[in-house]
Formats: C-alpha cells, structure tokens, sequence
C-alpha cells in the first residue's frame, strides 16, 4: 500500500523480524483452516502461475514445489525477489481486489497448490482472524517492499526534476503503485529510446511493454490495470464518491455490516488528508501519523471487507430521478459507465482555491504546488520557498518543507496562525529557524516562463504597503477551500451561498413527510459526509467520525423504503 515503513503499514509484535513477517511459514494446520476456502491445483515445471501487468488467480499457497518470484520491468530487467516453497503463500495486497499482479512467478518444479481466488481470499481473512491478521500485514509489507526497491512497476523515463516526472510521480505514489524513475541524463539506453519517440521530455514503458509518451494519469492507470473496463451494472447499496479520510470510513464501516459498497474518486484514495506529511492531533497516535499511512491502513481494510474500488474514476453526474424500475439513483461516470445504487454518499472534499493572482495558472505543476509530498520536497532541496495559507495543512506542510528548503517563508492575510491553526503546530513553527511567517501579507505576482517554470514570486505586506521580491521557484498554495459538487449540478441537492452541502434541517425542505437526517441531505437517499458537508469541522479525525456515522443513517434509510416497497 502507499505507507513509507513496516510500523505504519501493519502493527508489527515487539520484536517481530519483518523478514518473517514479510514471509511467514503455514503449519499443517493452518493450511487445513485455509483449504476450505480454496481449491488444489497443479503447475508443471516452468510454467508461469502469475505475470506483472495481468490479472492473477489469486493467492497462492504452496504445497509441494518452489516457485521463484522476481521483478520485471518494461525494459526486459529481471531481478529476483525470493523463492517460496511449502507452506509459504504467494501474494500481495492487490490480490484483495483482483488487481494485477506486480511480479513473475515461475515454477521451478512441479508444483500442487492451493488457490484462493479474491473473493474468498477475502472470506478468509474475515472469518480467520488471527491467520487473516498475519497475511494482511504479510500482503501489505510485500507491497510496501515493491515501492522501496524501485524496480517493479512501471519505468518512468525523463528528467528528474521536470513537472511532468513530478506529475506521475505523485499520481503512483499516492495510489500506493511502485515504480521505477530512470534519468535519461545518466543512462545511454534510456536516452537513446527516449530520442526514438521525439522531442519528448518523457516515456512511461508498462511491465507488458507498452511505451506512453507523456501519458496522462488516466491513462497511465488504464496501462497498468489500475482501473477496469467492467460494466458495474449491479446494484449497490452505497456508492460513495470520494475516497477521502470520510469516505473510506463510510466503506468500511458500510461493507463490514454486509452492505454492498462500491467507492470512487478521480484521482487517489486519501484526499487532501492523504498528502500532509504528518497528522499528529488524531487519536491513538501519539507519535503522529503520515496522511498516506492513514488513508493506506483504511485503503486495505475496506477491499479486506469487499469494497469495490474504481480508483482513478471522474463522475461526471448524479441523476437523482431514481426512474430505474428499482428505484435506484444513478452516478454516471466520465468515461460513459454508469453506477446504480440505493444510496449515495458524497464524500468528494474540497480543494484548496486559487488565489486571484495573474498567471497563476501558466505555473500551476510548474512551479506552483497545492501539496507538499516528498516529490516536491525533493524539487526544492535547499532553496528558498514560499507557502501560502494559515490552516492545519499549512502548517504541517511548512513544517515537513522545512527539512528540505533553506528557507520557508509562510505567508497569512491575518496577523497571526492563532485564528485558523492548532498550537502543537504554531510552536512547533515558532522553534523551526527557517521558517519565516510573513503576516499581513498576500502573493501578488509571478515570475517566470511557463516552459522553464517559476522563477520568483512577488508578495506585499498591507500594513507597511512594501513588496518584497523572492527567488522561489516553488510556491505551495494552502488557501481556503472549494468543495467539490460540480458533478451534482441538476440534481436538486441543496448546497450554502458557498457551495457546500446542506444536510439535516437546513436541508429538509425536499422532505413533505419528515425531516432530514443528520447527515441527510435534500434528496432522500442521497448522504454528505467530511469536507463537502457545510458545517463540518474541516478535520481528519471529524470526516471519519462522519464516516462511521452515516452508516446508521443509511442503514435506517434502507429499511424504511423495504418497508414501504
């Protein structure tokens, strides 16, 4: 999953070798607990039971036989990872939904083993809870061990530091998908195919071969099987629109009660959550907590329910007319597909506003950032940087920043962060020296060239009047927020004079019969839950509680209109 380290991606026992814990060994009669949930099958000598960039069985566990498993990449290098033999299992945590397989399995001898398809690879870990809990963390771990070798997943080819790399880079990394970057500046061969497509700053080659010159993220995920081509014409009991921290929370609590969720988002599970670099005010972490490792653990424990996840997925409406003959509402995605479901639950967050500032969009993944992960981080190695905004995300990211930056000049309107940010956070910038609160102050202007990037910003002080010019050639933008319901227009679900979602009484105008519930909106049926929602607290800890709360309401939703029917 996209965690950075063992501790996050699974809870490990005191002492634990992760080695192990990556691998561990079946007994007899651990075997015999997972058999009912699979089916024995036989694989010649040399034959391959998996391959990178396909849709595997499932999850393999060895009976008789070894079968080594390696690393391929689209440019032919093979490294080998292990070879597994009885008792160990062959998976990782992209068997939970089906996804494709990430390595080369190959048969060295006759091989018997058992095969756990998704589903009841699932099954198995709900009903076996202390096997399930060894093979999630063994699942996780293994993922995690494929995004720290940089070598399987797709081969990113280009220059490090140019703003698409940076692009497809954080695209993969937050849908936890390893990769591997390769500078054509310091590798002949990758210069050299690189020169066969043109005058192109970047090639993404795929496990099965195929060459993408400057791809989108769409289509980037549509090449390594990310997303599905399926129909989904089932029907849902929740479709949940936004994999944010409050949609993740819905899903799970959702599907762990036997409710048939599917979730999508457009761009990565996590949200804006799942970019700060440190979440330290939510429970049970004392030592805090990276927004990725959050929406990780989350991420798996849903698929681990039966959440089905379409992740990257653009919903371009929702048609609340329920003319199905079973009533439903329908989600109609970008791509033409449409989803069916007897509820819905929008979840899609806010996105931070862009400030009124000229030119801002000429440098926008050019210079101008509105996250700060480690792939920026790495574009601003000791240099001077600016941060605009004053919340918690603010905050944070300054913080994280500095560790990188020479200098991170922060920039509010208001005459301090007391109004809009924690005090955990306030002292902890207060005690970091290269970091510069600049109150009182907006950014004004840019400079620079769209093809070479930015180069500098301008920003004035309103109590004093000056203007100060700074060499920055990267701005992070934590301004405000926009809530994300574009895709409800004509639906009838009433939003504030600010675009957020309304729900409960101020809602309840759509209801003749009752009111609304709490995190009801106006159209029966239809839920707002976490940053969207007008009201909310804006807080991680705020859209899971949400989260877990509207199931009841859903629930209570549901079997009203049974009753009716």
């Amino acid at each position: 999953m996209a965690l950075t380290d063992a501790s996050t991606a699974a809870p490990a026992p005191a002492g634990g070798n992760r080695q192990l814990q990556t691998f561990p060994v079946l007994n007899d009669s651990e075997i015999a607990r997972i058999a009912r949930f699979g089916s024995v099958q036989h694989f010649a000598r040399g034959s391959r039971l998996f391959t990178a960039g396909e849709v595997g069985a499932g999850m393999f566990v060895l009976l008789k036989g070894v079968v080594s498993v390696t690393q391929r990449d689209g440019l032919g290098h093979v490294v080998p990872i292990v070879r597994q033999g009885p008792g160990e299992f062959l998976a990782e945590v992209g068997q939970l939904s089906g996804r494709p397989a990430l390595v080369d399995g190959h048969a060295e001898e006759d091989v018997e083993a058992l095969v756990l398809p998704p589903a009841q690879l699932r099954a198995l870990l709900v009903a076996e809870a202390d096997l399930g809990e060894r093979i999630t963390r063994a699942l996780i771990l293994r993922r995690v061990a494929l995004i720290e070798s940089g070598a399987a997943g797709p081969v990113l080819i280009g220059q490090p530091q140019s703003p698409d790399m940076a692009r497809l880079e954080n695209f993969l990394r937050r849908n936890g998908h390893p990769y591997h970057l390769v500078d054509a500046d310091q590798d002949p061969d990758a210069a050299a195919l690189l020169a066969q497509y043109g005058d192109h700053q970047l090639l993404a080659v795929c496990p099965n071969g195929s060459v993408l010159v400057n791809p989108s993220e769409d289509a980037l995920a549509l090449c390594l099987g990310m997303v599905d081509a399926a129909a989904h014409d089932e029907l849902y009991d929740v479709a949940v629109v936004g994999a944010g921290p409050a949609g993740l929370a819905t899903a799970v609590y959702a599907a762990s009660e036997g409710l048939r969720v599917i979730v999508l988002d457009c761009r990565a599970f996590g949200g804006q959550a799942g970019a700060s670099a440190r979440i330290e005010n939510y429970l049970g972490f004392p030592t805090g907590i990276s927004g990725q490792a959050l929406a990780g653990r989350a991420f798996v424990q849903a698929q681990k329910f039966g959440v089905e996840m379409l992740i990257p997925a653009k919903v371009a409406s929702l048609d609340c007319a329920r003319t199905n003959a079973d009533g439903s509402l329908a989600i109609a995605l970008a791509d033409g597909r449409r989803i069916s479901a007897r509820t819905v639950v929008v979840a899609s967050g806010a996105r931070y506003r862009r400030p009124g500032v000229p030119r801002l969009h000429e440098f926008e993944g050019r210079g101008i950032w509105y996250w700060a992960s480690a792939i920026e981080a790495k574009l601003c190695a000791q240099q001077e940087v600016a941060l605009v905004g004053g919340g918690n995300s603010a905050g944070q990211a300054a913080v994280f920043l500095s560790h990188h930056a020479a200098k991170v000049n922060v920039l509010v309107r208001g005459p301090s962060l007391a109004a809009s940010m924690s005090r955990y956070l306030i002292d902890r910038i207060e005690a970091t020296p290269n970091i510069s609160l600049q109150p009182h102050t907006e950014l004004v202007q840019l400079h620079g060239d769209p093809d070479d990037g930015l180069t500098g910003a301008t920003w004035r002080c309103h109590s004093t009047g000056a203007e100060h010019d700074c060499p920055a050639r990267n701005i992070f933008l934590f301004v405000g927020a926009e809530p994300e319901t574009d895709w409800l227009a004509g639906c009838g679900v009433a939003v504030d004079k600010h675009g957020f979602v309304q729900t409960g009484p101020d809602a309840s105008a759509g209801f003749p019969a009752r009111p609304a519930t709490a995190l009801e909106t106006s159209v029966p049926g239809v839920f707002a839950v976490g940053d969207v929602r007008s009201g909310s607290v804006k807080r991680v800890g705020g859209a899971i509680g949400e989260g877990a709360a509207v199931v009841a309401l859903i629930h209570q939703h549901l079997t009203s209109n049974s009753a009716i029917a």
